[in-house]
């Protein structure tokens, strides 16, 4: 096996990879970066961030307000140290990125504009018409063009950590084009691999999401924090889950049920006064829209069709210009995908799976328990999300804890010793090995669609946007059984060049260990708290669940479950409400 040297190995090459191998390339020009992708890095899934990143620039808005929105909006699940560090730092975040080219829109005075976003009382998003995440990712690619240090290897799949002497000192990847292993012996490893949207059936997430990082991470001994918490999205496109961001209502748009009522006022968000007029409505937290329409559909109100329940999303009174201006992304995808022009007709949309609170366990420097680890992104829980992340914290976060990842690691780097030769290659082989296996198996009896699929529906029907003990034990019991019947896989494809057929199968490994832990941590948190509704446990309980769940790898048995103390400083637990007087 080939044996690539360097010095910060980071996998992941989207918004947050990008970020730290940058902050790396910065803080010394003489560190080795290895920068790892399964795709090219403008494939990544950062590029379908529609909606735009949350700072403070307006006068009338405050850091102080911005902590507030999102504790709350994190239904006090959120560790107050870091979402202070957070707010405090993504406005030079999104200054630098004005600096690196990123086309912010304007106001007619030149100004950067800011939308309304949902669960903030004030607005404070920073958007680029409705291509935010694109043009954030093709500003940091462009810009880490000028590191010679940086060092791309795209489309490398990478399945395994290595760790010695309690140490993480390098990764393992897969060449897609030779099918060929490649072992990085790094003093650090950052990874920046997104989140697993693809667990669930029906998803904004590309089909790139499938709990990379995470697997390796949580094979690799470190816990995977709050997976209980899964974020749906109430507009997304009914067949395909592509998401309509939530610029839509932020501009002006409102839900509708099958007799045109505009039904959130009747879920505490307040009367149908026009957003910023003190009230919520549809720019509600996700959590509470989502559940919303799961009563609206209990009560007979959503509109049948091909695809399942929806709601009408009404932007007809936005007009064409404004539309075109502001969302241009959004109408191409209602026409294409629906064959519904939301200048002239209402758009059909339903809650979907969109993003996962939880993650791998980091410290607010983006370090993980394992020395040498650092995470940041969507694969990271540091945790400025809490029980549910507010819309256009994720931008901001893959930023301000990305660069913290690449300095703190550059930090660690400069005395860290050499990795161990010799321990690195035999872990290596052993990974190798794990590979090689699927092709010479005889005896497989399983295959990757017929598991992902019965995955899908059990994690649907027991951890999706309303849960109970019944429902929650089968999704338990389920991803256990999958788990074993994964160990029977059969790898149909035996080639070595792009085998897509081997990627789903290491992909659909990793999706069921992360499952297993987002269905034990939901049976055993016995309590509502933002996007965890259980519906016999409807309360929220601080007296015993103000802390973080705690998922350790157990082996072949499901992962054993703890908790962790949130950090609070100075906003103590109370009543979530909206649709109240703007601060």
């Amino acid at each position: 096996m080939e044996v690539i040297k360097t010095d910060v190995a980071i996998v992941g090459a989207g918004g947050a990879g990008l970020r730290a191998a940058i902050a790396v390339a910065e803080a010394d020009p003489s560190i080795e970066i290895a920068l790892i992708s399964k795709v090219y890095p403008m494939r990544s899934h950062t590029c379908a961030a529609e909606g735009g990143a949350a700072g403070v620039i307006e006068s009338d808005d405050s850091l102080e307000y911005h902590f507030n929105d999102t504790v709350q909006g994190g239904d006090w699940l959120t560790d107050q140290d870091a979402v202070e560090l957070f707010v405090n730092t993504i406005p030079k975040e999104l200054t630098q990125m004005e600096h690196w080219g990123c086309p912010w829109s304007r106001k007619e005075n030149g100004d950067v504009a800011v939308r309304p976003f949902g669960g903030m009382k004030i607005m404070r998003t920073w958007f680029a018409a409705d291509k935010t995440g694109f043009h954030m990712l093709h500003t940091l690619f462009q810009t880490s063009l000028q590191f010679p240090s940086i060092k791309r290897y795209d489309e490398f799949f990478s399945t395994d950590l290595m760790v010695d002497n309690g140490r993480c000192t390098g990764v393992t990847a897969i060449e897609m084009r030779s099918g060929q292993m490649r072992l990085f012996q790094a003093k650090a490893v950052i990874l920046c691999t997104g989140g697993a949207g693809r667990i669930y059936p029906f998803t904004t997430n590309g089909a790139i999401k499938t709990g990379d990082g995470w697997g390796m991470a949580y094979r690799a001994g470190v816990p995977l924090k709050d997976m209980e918490f899964v974020q749906y999205h109430p507009t997304g496109l009914p067949g395909s889950g592509i998401l309509l961001t939530e610029g839509c209502r932020g501009e002006g748009g409102i839900l509708v049920n099958k007799d045109g009522y505009r039904y959130l006022q009747d879920y505490g968000m307040g009367p149908p006064d026009p957003w910023p007029r003190l009230k919520a409505m549809e720019l509600g937290p996700r959590d509470r829209l989502s559940q919303a329409f799961w009563h609206e559909q209990k009560k007979g109100n959503t509109i049948p069709t091909q695809w399942g329940d929806v709601v009408h999303l009404d932007m007809r009174h936005l007009g064409e210009a404004k539309i075109d201006e502001r969302l241009p992304l959004v109408r191409d995808l209602a026409s294409s995908y629906v064959g519904t022009d939301p200048v002239t007709s209402l758009v059909p949309v339903r809650p979907v799976v969109h993003y996962m609170m939880g993650g791998i366990h980091t410290d607010i420097d983006a370090a993980t328990p394992l020395p040498g680890l650092y995470a940041a992104g969507e694969c990271a829980c540091v945790s400025i999300n809490g029980a549910n992340r507010l819309g256009s914290n994720s931008l901001g976060e893959l930023l301000v804890f990305g660069a913290r990842a690449g300095r703190h690691a550059v930090e660690y780097v400069r005395s860290a010793p050499e990795p161990n030769a010799a321990a690195l290659e035999k872990q290596g082989a052993e990974a190798q090995k794990r590979i090689t296996d699927l092709f010479t198996r005889t005896d497989g009896t399983e295959r990757v669609a017929v598991l992902r699929r019965e995955m899908n529906d059990a994690m649907e029907e027991g951890c999706g946007i309303y849960r109970d003990a019944n429902t929650t034990k089968m999704s338990c019991d389920k991803t256990t059984e999958l788990r074993q019947r994964f160990k029977r896989i059969n790898l149909e494809d035996k080639s070595n060049v792009y085998n897509t057929d081997l990627f789903q199968c290491l992909e659909l490994g990793n999706m069921l260990d992360c499952a297993e832990t987002i269905a034990q941590s939901a049976f055993q948190r016995q309590e509502s708290r933002g996007s965890h509704q259980r519906l016999d446990f409807e309360a929220r309980d601080d007296s015993k669940y103000l802390k973080h769940s705690m998922a350790a790898y157990n082996g072949d048995d499901p992962p054993k479950i703890d908790y962790l103390d949130v950090v609070i400083t100075k906003s103590q637990p109370a009543e979530r409400v909206y649709g109240g007087e703007q601060k």
